[in-house]
């Protein structure tokens, strides 16, 4: 969960589906998290003119929004390294921003496998040593 943290800025190179996967579980556990505290501190309790009753949403929200600000560079990071891994640019990231269908597209892209092997972006992060090809009865 944490390897694209530690790969923070780094744009080259392969990153398997199971990084990705886990990156983004790790994401969305913390954001959950934190709506659960921030509920849990009473942070979403209104008064009779349904106006917070305390300074806490703006608190949380603050939060949320920086632990958002945080991640934006590792995630586009490590779909950068996914869309490597399939042997496709990275610049493939920007179908995101088309409306409606662009996050879909990526997602799927995100599901397909990578090549098998080298490939133009680095060796594969599965087997990096390229020991698959060695044949187990010789």
């Amino acid at each position: 969960m944490t390897l694209p943290l530690r790969r923070y800025a780094d744009f080259a190179g392969r990153s398997r589906r199971l990084e990705y996967w886990m990156f983004s579980l790790g994401y969305l556990i913390a954001a959950i998290l934190i709506g659960v505290i921030a509920a849990m501190s009473g942070a979403f309790s209104y008064d009779s003119n349904f106006t917070p009753a305390n300074g806490l949403p703006a608190l949380w929200l603050i939060l949320l929004g920086l632990m958002g600000l945080a991640l934006i560079v590792p995630s586009i990071a490590v779909q950068v390294r996914r869309f490597h891994d399939q042997n496709r640019t990275g610049w493939l990231v920007l179908l995101s921003f088309i409306p409606y269908v662009g996050g879909l597209i990526v997602l799927i892209f995100m599901c397909l496998p990578g090549t098998p092997g080298p490939n133009r972006y680095g060796p594969d992060p599965k087997d990096p040593h390229g020991s698959n090809d060695v044949d187990v009865f010789s």
